[in-house]
C-alpha cells in the first residue's frame, strides 16, 4: 500500500508517517518510481508506534522497544528495553515532581495576587 492508504488505515498524517521514517521506526520498500511501498503488517506498527508515544515515550526510545511489541502492543522482555522503560518513568516522575512544585508556586503567586488586589473592607 502507498503512504496515502497507510495515513488513512491508521489516522495518521503522511507527514507524520515520514517522520516515524526517518526516525527508524518505520522501513518501507521503495518502488522504482521511488514512491514508499508498505506491507499490511506496517499498519499494526504504526498503531503501537501512537500508542508508545501516547505513553510519552521518545522516538529514540521507541525505536528500542517497537521489536519487542506484540501486534497486542504488548512488551515482551527484551535485553535492554525494561531498562530504558524504567528509565523513561523515572524521567516521568521526575517532570511529575517538577511540574507539581511549579503548580504550587504559581497558585500562591496568583492568591498573593489576588488578596493585594482585594478591595479593603469598608468600615461601618
Amino acid at each position: 500500500m502507498l503512504i496515502g492508504e497507510l495515513a488513512e488505515r491508521t489516522g495518521t498524517s503522511v507527514r507524520l508517517l515520514r517522520h516515524y521514517e526517518r526516525a527508524g521506526l518505520l522501513r518501507p520498500e521503495r518502488l522504482p518510481n521511488g514512491y514508499r511501498e508498505y506491507a499490511d503488517p506496517d499498519t499494526a506498527v504504526v498503531l503501537r508506534i501512537r500508542a508508545l508515544l501516547a505513553a510519552g515515550l521518545p522516538t529514540r526510545v521507541i525505536r528500542q522497544v517497537l521489536p519487542c511489541t506484540t501486534d497486542g502492543a504488548a512488551v515482551q522482555p527484551c535485553p535492554g528495553v525494561l531498562d530504558a522503560l524504567r528509565a523513561q518513568l523515572s524521567d516521568l516522575d521526575r517532570r511529575a515532581t517538577e511540574l507539581a512544585a511549579a503548580r504550587e508556586v504559581l497558585r500562591e503567586t496568583i492568591a498573593g495576587a489576588e488578596a493585594r488586589t482585594a478591595p479593603a473592607a469598608t468600615p461601618r
